[in-house]
C-alpha cells in the first residue's frame, strides 16, 4: 500500500487545501475553539493512548529527555487547549494587504498574504506538536500532513481523530488534517518527493532527523539542526539576576532546543560568579565542563574538550567558558553557535545594543532566559517550529510564516509601452 497510500493521502490534502484557503476567519476560529473544548472533554482518552506510547518507549529504554517530550499530562492537555484558543484569538493573516503603493502610471500595487498550500510536518515525540501544528496550519488556510515519530503514534492518532471529527462537523474535508497512519519510513521518503502536492516540509526533532529530511527532500524544507544556545554574563551584570536566568535556562527543561548549552562569563566577574554558580548548578544535578580558567575557579568543573563548545547536550550538562570581553563572547558564538538563541545579561546599554545588533542568531535576548525563544512565549499563539535558515522565515514561526505574499494590481486600462 506504501506508494499508492501516500500518493492518495497527498492528493487528498492538495484538494482540501483549495477549500481551507477560502475558509472564513469565523469558521476557522470556530473549529479551533471546538477542538479545544473536545481536547479537555476527551482528556482521559488522550492520556490513555499516551500511556500505551510511554509503556512502549520505556521498554525500548528511551532517553529521559525524549520521555519527557512524549508525556501527556492533564496540565499539558490543558495547555494544548489553551494554545488553540490563543491561535483562534490571533488576527487571520490570510487576505491581509500589507502595503499599497501607486505607480506613476496610476497602477495601484499591493501585496496580499495567501496560504502556502499543503504543509508536511515531520517530528519526534511531542504529541502537543500535533495540536499546535494543526491549529497554525488550519488558521493560516493550509492543509497539513502530520508524521510524528513511531513512539507517539497512538497519541498523535488520537489527537488527529478529534480534529477530523470537528472538521467534518463543520463541513470541511477531513483530509485538511491527516496523521500518517503508520511509522513506515518508506511513507516519509515518498512524502519528501511529492513536490507536486506538498509545498513545504517542516521537520522538528533531533539533528539526525532534520539532516535525513533535508538530504532526501525535493520539497522546500524549513529547519534548524540544533540549538547550541549561549548566555553571556557581562562585566556589569546583576549577578543575582544572572543566576536566576542561568538556572532557568539550563535546569527548567534541559531536553529542549532553547535550553542553554554554553555559559560565557566575562573575566571581570568570573571569580565571583563561577564558584557560586558551580555550587548552585551542582545542587541541581548539573555537570559543568569548563575552559582552564573556569576549572581553576571550581574543582567541581571538569575540563571541556573542543567538542563541548559545539555540543547540544539536551541534558543536565553545561559548558562554561571565561572570556575577556564582549568581542570574545560574540566571536565564540559566531564560531560555535547554531543561529538559534543567544542571551546577554548586562546593565551596560551600549553592550546590550552591540549584542543585539551584531549577534545574528534567530532570537537574541537581553536580561531574559533563553527559554523564551518559543512561539507561544513570544505571542505567536503557538509555533510550527523554529527556523535557523533565513528563507523565508527566521526564528520561531507563527501564522504569518505559513503564508506567502502575492502581488495584487489594480488598474484602469493601463498598457505597457
Amino acid at each position: 500500500m506504501g506508494s499508492t497510500g501516500m500518493r492518495q493521502l497527498a492528493l487528498d490534502a492538495k484538494n482540501a487545501a483549495n477549500i481551507t484557503a477560502a475558509l472564513s476567519t469565523k469558521i476557522k476560529d470556530e473549529l479551533l475553539l471546538r477542538v479545544a473544548e473536545v481536547l479537555e472533554k476527551e482528556q482521559e482518552t488522550l492520556i490513555a493512548a499516551n500511556r500505551l506510547d510511554l509503556e512502549a518507549a520505556r521498554a525500548k529504554a528511551m532517553a529521559p529527555a525524549m520521555l519527557d517530550r512524549l508525556t501527556l499530562t492533564p496540565k499539558r492537555v490543558a495547555e494544548m487547549a489553551q494554545s488553540l484558543r490563543e491561535v483562534a484569538a490571533l488576527p487571520d493573516p490570510v487576505g491581509a494587504m500589507e502595503r499599497t503603493w501607486v505607480r506613476p502610471n496610476g497602477l495601484r500595487v499591493s501585496r496580499m498574504r495567501i496560504p502556502l498550500g499543503v504543509i508536511g510536518i515531520i517530528y519526534e515525540a511531542r504529541p502537543n506538536v500535533t495540536s499546535d501544528a494543526a491549529a497554525l496550519c488550519l488558521k493560516s488556510g493550509n492543509a497539513v500532513i502530520l508524521r510524528g515519530g513511531s513512539e507517539a503514534l497512538r497519541s498523535n492518532t488520537a489527537i488527529g481523530a478529534l480534529f477530523q471529527r470537528e472538521l467534518k462537523a463543520l463541513g470541511i474535508p477531513a483530509a485538511a488534517l491527516q496523521v500518517l497512519p503508520n511509522a513506515d519510513r518508506q511513507w516519509v521518503l515518498e512524502m519528501l518527493k511529492m513536490d507536486d502536492c506538498i509545498d513545504l516540509i517542516i521537520p522538528r526533532g533531533g539533528e539526525g532527523l532534520i539532516r535525513f529530511v533535508t538530504e532526501n527532500s525535493t520539497v522546500p524544507v524549513l529547519k534548524h539542526y540544533k540549538g547550541v544556545c549561549h548566555t553571556f554574563v557581562d562585566a556589569s551584570a546583576d549577578l543575582e539576576m544572572a543566576e536566576n536566568l542561568c538556572i532557568n535556562a539550563k535546569v527548567q527543561r534541559p531536553g529542549v532546543c532553547n535550553a542553554m548549552e554554553t555559559l560565557l562569563v566575562h573575566r571581570a566577574c568570573a571569580d565571583r560568579f563561577i564558584p557560586h554558580m558551580a555550587a548552585v548548578f551542582a545542587a541541581h544535578g548539573v555537570e559543568l565542563r569548563g575552559c582552564p580558567t573556569a576549572c581553576a575557579l571550581s574543582e567541581t568543573i571538569k575540563p571541556a574538550t573542543e567538542e563541548d563548545w559545539d555540543k547540544e547536550y539536551l541534558d543536565l550538562i553545561l559548558a562554561v567558558r571565561v572570556v575577556d570581553n564582549i568581542e570574545a563572547a560574540m566571536e565564540h558564538i559566531r564560531l560555535h553557535g547554531s543561529d538559534h538563541t543567544e542571551v546577554i545579561v548586562t546593565n551596560d546599554y551600549v553592550n546590550a545594543q552591540r549584542f543585539v545588533r551584531e549577534v545574528n542568531s534567530s532570537t537574541v535576548l537581553v536580561n531574559a532566559s533563553s527559554r523564551f525563544a518559543d512561539g507561544h512565549q513570544l505571542g505567536l499563539g503557538a509555533e510550527i517550529g523554529i527556523s535557523t535558515t533565513k528563507l523565508h522565515a527566521y526564528g520561531p514561526m507563527g501564522l504569518e510564516d505559513l503564508t506567502a505574499r502575492k502581488f495584487v494590481v489594480y488598474g484602469n486600462g493601463q498598457v505597457r509601452e
